[in-house]
């Protein structure tokens, strides 16, 4: 089954701190930028880290892509957007993210995560009903 487009966004200035020496934003904190937009997403879900916990799930990153399309230079206004695609036996979250200002893609990438029990450590082949019926609750109303 297709996850209905469910999404959220966030828009963020990059600071000095997220810049390496040349005054562009480092590769690796690209990452906190996606988290910001997924951690938005999964509250809209409200299923959020605590929630997840709650549950009796963890939901670790098992792979992410990204494709570096434009240099993000700090101080600079940019949104991201996060989008969830998959949701039936796997997590995974498309993001973009672009000028706040012209809307240009300065980058993409997506993420998976599984679920995994907290009382028994093992990865989970499909999402459990306490996220999938938050996902279905949620696009009955989009």
């Amino acid at each position: 089954m297709q996850s209905p487009v469910l999404s959220a966004e966030v828009t963020l200035v990059t600071s000095f701190n997220d810049a390496d020496p040349m005054g562009i934003v480092y590769h690796g904190n690209y990452f906190r930028f996606f988290e910001e937009a997924r951690r938005v997403l999964m509250e809209k879900l409200q299923y959020g880290y605590r929630e997840m916990k709650a549950s009796g799930y963890t939901w670790p990153v098992i792979d992410a892509q990204i494709k570096y399309i434009r240099a993000i230079p700090f101080n600079h206004e940019i949104r991201v957007i996060a989008t969830l695609v998959e949701w039936e036996n796997r997590l995974r979250v498309n993001y973009v993210i672009q000028d706040a200002e012209t809307g240009e893609r300065m980058s993409r990438a997506h993420t998976v995560q599984v679920a995994v029990g907290v009382d028994d450590d093992e990865m989970r082949l499909a999402s459990p009903r306490v996220f999938t019926d938050k996902v279905e609750a949620l696009s009955a109303h989009v």
